[in-house]
């Protein structure tokens, strides 16, 4: 069994910035990329940014420029670095985890609130 766990969402005004993280336990070898992903009210989830043990990043346009994906192997751990954060990047914040043999891990989700 493999367990994401997120932290650090919260409430912030327009402008301001979070960073995320997600740390991966358990039957963990065999991960290959991990990445964060979103579900405002209404709409369907959707891909933010991901990032893969070789370190490359893939970014939905909607975030290019204001978030950064990282991640510190040693912790298992996944990172979402926020910056200028819009009313629009409100959402449930997924961390997600992917496995060389196609299998697919989700966290349970940490609310981020942009509003003044």
């Amino acid at each position: 069994q493999v367990q994401l766990v997120e932290s650090g969402g919260g409430l912030v005004q327009p402008g301001g910035s979070l960073r995320l993280s997600c740390a991966a336990s358990g039957s963990i070898f065999g991960l290959y990329a991990m990445g964060w992903y979103r579900q405002a009210p209404g709409k369907q989830r959707e891909l933010v940014a991901t990032i893969t043990s070789g370190d490359s990043t893939n970014y939905a346009d909607s975030v290019k420029g204001r978030f950064t994906i990282s991640r510190d192997n040693a912790k298992n751990t996944v990172y979402l670095q926020m910056n200028r954060l819009k009313p629009e990047d409100t959402a449930v914040y997924y961390c997600n985890g992917a496995f060389w043999d196609g299998q697919t891990y989700w966290g349970q989700g940490t609310q981020v609130t942009v509003s003044s």
